[in-house]
């Protein structure tokens, strides 16, 4: 249960830099995610999503919230094709503190470099890395409702439906 929260942390503090206002939307359709996580708990796993621009609109808001709930500093800004995210927020009694990178053309593909340092330790990580690339496969499958996330092993997740029961 604790490397889930370790990995909420870190996607908490680069959620709004990935669907930032100015950064570039992703295209509609499914993409394909690879995350590759570094550090203590060296993981790769790679997921299936749906995205319309619904869904990230929403992803981007509820980024926003928890950013604005958590952080004391969520700077976001361009530089050159790259959008760039530099958070401090804190979780329980641990302050993590994160810059990550992300290019691409956000059409068809992207990537994202984040760093995470936590201090004190959070479950006894300091840091973390982890790497996202992101590919566009095409139209979602028939039937595939927007913001449907394809686990691995199958299970089907939808983000929206967790964010309609905690209303």
């Amino acid at each position: 249960m604790r490397l889930p929260v370790l990995t909420a942390a870190t996607l908490l503090a680069v959620a709004t830099a990935a669907t930032a206002a100015d950064a570039p939307r992703r295209k509609s359709g499914l993409w394909e995610i690879t995350n590759a996580m570094g550090g203590m708990h060296p993981m790769t796993h790679t997921i299936q999503q749906c995205v319309d621009e619904k869904t990230d609109k929403l992803m981007e808001q509820t980024g926003q919230r928890e950013s604005e709930r958590h952080c004391s500093k969520n700077e976001i800004r361009r530089e050159g094709g790259k959008v760039i995210s530099d958070s401090v927020c804190k979780f329980d009694k641990t302050t993590a503190t994160t810059h990550a990178e992300f290019s691409g053309d956000f059409g068809g593909n992207y990537r994202g470099d984040i760093r995470t340092s936590y201090n004190p330790p959070m479950h006894g990580m300091k840091d973390m890395q982890m790497s996202i690339t992101a590919k566009w496969l095409g139209p979602c499958r028939p039937g595939q409702k927007p913001g449907e996330i394809v686990m691995p092993g199958g299970m089907k997740i939808n983000p929206q439906d967790y964010q309609q029961r905690a209303k």
